[in-house]
């Protein structure tokens, strides 16, 4: 049993990583170009799926909208997609066909501020992001240390 043990603690901890997944519209009921949903909080090491739930989408990190030190990705039209996302930060996410239609997604990983909108998003997109960063909530601040 300890050496059990011994090997787990050499291996280290298991990855308690989750999936997230966002489906791609055409249409919902949120409207026209969108993802579902607009705005994920994940931890650093979770994965995001992007499933062109309908036809002619992908996702895209958008320039100027990722973390320093994160990886830019481009998926395929209609491809199914999964990224792992392990720089904390804020994501900026959008559709490289619908991009002027709005069709844009926020994602924090980690402890992650609201971001600066870049100043030449097309207009649709700013006011996406605009909607998205209103519904956004604060983190809750950790807890008091227990007493003891």
């Amino acid at each position: 049993m300890k050496s059990a043990l011994l090997a787990f603690m050499l291996l280290g901890t298991p990855v308690l990583a989750e999936t997230h997944e966002v489906r791609m519209f055409n249409r919902s009921d949120r409207g026209v170009m969108v993802y579902e949903p607009s705005f994920l909080r994940i931890a650093p090491g979770d994965t995001v799926r992007f499933v062109p739930t309908q036809p002619g989408h992908n996702a895209a990190s958008i320039d100027g909208m990722i973390p320093e030190g994160a990886k830019p990705f481009k998926s395929r039209i209609n491809e199914d997609f999964s990224v792992t996302l392990t720089v904390p930060g804020s994501y900026g996410i959008k559709c490289s066909p619908h991009f002027a239609m709005g069709m844009v997604m926020l994602i924090e990983v980690g402890e992650a501020h609201a971001p600066a909108l870049p100043d030449d998003l097309p207009p649709k997109s700013r006011a996406r992001f605009d909607e998205i960063l209103a519904r956004r909530t604060p983190r809750a601040p950790p807890p008091p240390p227990e007493k003891g």
